[in-house]
């Protein structure tokens, strides 16, 4: 699995290269010899390596580095959840370890195997035929209906996460997430913070929720339409599947390059479809009739994105931040498309 560009460590985020070398020489079957680390920049959240050896490629993903807000970055859970998932269908990397000892590289990580693939990060799709855009959304559509299939009890994720109140939780969480890495007043903010727990739909289905759901969050084939993994599952839990479909449903709206934008696409062109023709292909695929309250479920969406904004810009002025990207703080912007969303 790769998803980013690959490039040499930055000085903030390196470690003891020989000490994780003996480590995993010694704890991975046919790792193998002479190990090259080069950091694969892309996300802004866990920081991750390839490790390059004479048996082949793995992907590290590790937590980052200094004071971190309650309930980021667990790398346990995302290892648990692609290990759960091996044999579902539903495409994940080989898990190959977890590492909880932070002595090793002074956090905690976990190695997987890494995939030749094709990470879009424009979700246009340029340069590919109308036929390979529609066959595209239409993976991802299918890949997203199939993980909320899955019986997550059966697989071993029955203690995942608790199955009832999931969106009154989140909510609470993402509050909390967003008071503990606050830098300015931001009415939209506020607003949505008083407002979303009341408007929490009745809808009590319960599945895997992936929680990053998204085209940049997806692997495909090097040159087939075909999706071959799923990534970053940081925030998976056991929820509502209709948190993830609304989430996706907000690339419709999004404006934002780093995130994925549709902005000047030809719906009726282009292969990609609008936003109630995804929508309405989930549906049909998980046995539903319609989403009610759908604008609920894309605004949640968004306001767990303006939270965790507001938390990558807090450790960008902190200096710890695995990014390149400017210093911006993008929470505003989001929560006032949230809030828009809400009340169309």
């Amino acid at each position: 699995m790769s998803d980013g560009i690959i490039g040499d460590v930055v000085p903030a985020l390196r470690f003891d290269e020989a000490k994780l070398r003996a480590h995993l020489e010694a704890k991975i079957d046919g790792f193998g010899r002479d190990m090259r680390v080069q950091q694969i920049k892309g996300g802004a959240s866990n920081p991750t390596y390839k490790l390059t050896t004479d048996a082949g490629a793995y992907v590290l993903r590790k937590k980052p580095p200094g004071q971190l807000l309650a309930s980021a970055h667990q790398v346990d859970r995302e290892y648990r959840v692609m290990k759960a998932l091996e044999n579902t269908g539903v495409p994940v990397p080989r898990m190959r370890l977890l590492e909880q000892d932070d002595s090793i590289i002074g956090t905690g990580f976990y190695v997987m195997d890494f995939l030749e693939g094709r990470v879009f990060r424009d979700a246009r799709l340029p340069g590919l035929s109308p036929k390979e855009r529609a066959a595209v959304y239409d993976e991802l559509n299918a890949t997203l209906a199939k993980l909320h299939l899955v019986d997550h009890e059966a697989v071993g994720l029955g203690d995942f996460g608790r199955p009832s109140g999931y969106f009154e939780r989140q909510v609470a969480r993402w509050t909390k997430q967003y008071r503990g890495a606050e830098s300015e007043h931001i009415p939209a903010m506020e607003k949505l913070i008083e407002v979303l727990p009341g408007m929490i739909p009745a809808d009590q289905s319960v599945s895997i929720a992936h929680g990053d759901y998204r085209l940049e969050n997806t692997m495909f084939h090097p040159t087939e339409p075909k999706l071959i993994a799923v990534l970053d599952w940081e925030l998976c839990t056991i929820g509502h599947p209709l948190a993830d479909i609304g989430y996706n449903g907000f690339m419709w709206h999004s404006h934002g390059e780093s995130w994925g934008t549709l902005d000047g696409v030809d719906f009726a062109t282009s292969g990609i479809p609008t936003e109630a023709e995804y929508r309405d292909a989930y549906c049909r695929r998980t046995g539903r009739d319609r989403i009610d309250n759908w604008n609920f479920y894309v605004a949640f969406g968004i306001f767990r994105l303006a939270s965790i904004s507001q938390g990558v810009y807090r450790r960008a002025l902190a200096g710890v931040t695995p990014s390149d990207r400017p210093t911006v703080n993008g929470a505003g912007t989001l929560a006032e498309q949230a809030l828009e969303i809400l009340y169309r």
